[in-house]
C-alpha cells in the first residue's frame, strides 16, 4: 500500500522494535525506549532535506570546505500529551532545535479535536517545523495542528507519526496536501472507536503507564 507523500521508513531495526512496541506484554519502560529509539531513527528522514551551507574549518591535516547546516534552527512541534515520546529522541539528534507545544485532545463522542494550549517560537515562516504524534488516526488533530502552526506562520512543515491508518493519511493529505509524512508503518484500518487496527492501542496511555 502507497500513498502519494507518504514515507514509509521501511528500515529493518525500526520494523523490529516496531514490533516490540505492538506487544500488549511490553512493559510501560519498554515501550518508552523504544518509542524514543524510533523517533531518532524517523527523525533522519523527515530531515533528509534540511539545507546546507559550507564553512571553513581546520583539519588536524589542512583547510577545508565542509557542510554546515544553513538558516535558523528547525522546530519541533509535538502534539501534546503523546507526540513528547517522539521528542526526546529527535533533541538527541537535534539538540539545538526549538521545541512548539500543540495541546490538544480529542472529544470521545465527536472525535473532533479541541485545542488547550499552544506556544510556540517566533519567525515559524523562516523554519523547518517538524509535527509529531505517535498514530495519525482520524487525521483530526493532526489537521488541527498543522492548520494552527500555519496560522502562526508556518510554511514548510512535516508530519511525523509512528503509527498511521490509510483513513488518516487521505484526510490529511486532503487537508494539507503540502505537508509529507513520515511513518515507519501505515496499518490496515480504523475501527469504530478511531484506533488503529492492528496498531498498538493507546500510545499515550502505554507511554505513561494510564488508562
Amino acid at each position: 500500500m502507497s500513498f502519494e507523500g507518504v514515507t514509509v521508513v521501511g528500515h529493518p531495526l525500526v520494523q523490529h522494535k516496531l514490533t516490540i512496541m505492538r506487544k500488549k506484554d511490553t512493559s510501560t519502560k519498554g515501550f518508552r525506549a523504544l518509542l524514543k529509539e524510533i523517533s531518532l531513527l524517523l527523525a533522519y528522514e523527515a530531515t533528509r532535506e534540511l539545507e546546507l551551507t559550507t564553512t571553513t574549518i581546520e583539519t588536524p591535516l589542512t583547510e577545508m570546505e565542509a557542510p554546515t547546516l544553513a538558516g535558523k534552527k528547525l522546530v519541533f512541534a509535538p502534539i501534546l500529551r503523546a507526540g513528547m515520546g517522539l521528542l526526546e529522541g529527535m533533541l538527541e539528534l537535534v539538540p539545538s532545535a526549538r521545541v512548539a507545544h500543540v495541546g490538544l485532545y480529542r472529544d470521545p463522542k465527536t472525535l473532533v479535536a479541541v485545542e488547550y494550549y499552544f506556544k510556540a517560537p517566533e519567525d515559524l515562516s523562516d523554519r523547518m517545523v517538524i509535527v509529531l504524534d505517535p498514530m495519525l488516526a482520524t487525521a483530526n488533530s493532526a489537521s488541527a495542528a498543522i492548520e494552527r502552526l500555519k496560522e502562526a506562520g508556518a510554511k514548510n512543515l512535516r508530519f511525523v507519526c509512528l503509527l498511521a491508518a490509510p483513513e488518516g493519511i487521505q484526510r490529511l493529505r486532503a487537508a494539507h496536501p503540502d505537508v509529507p509524512i513520515f511513518t515507519a508503518a501505515v496499518d490496515d484500518r480504523l475501527n469504530d472507536h478511531g484506533y488503529i487496527v492492528p496498531g498498538l492501542g493507546d500510545a499515550g496511555d502505554r507511554m505513561y503507564g494510564t488508562k
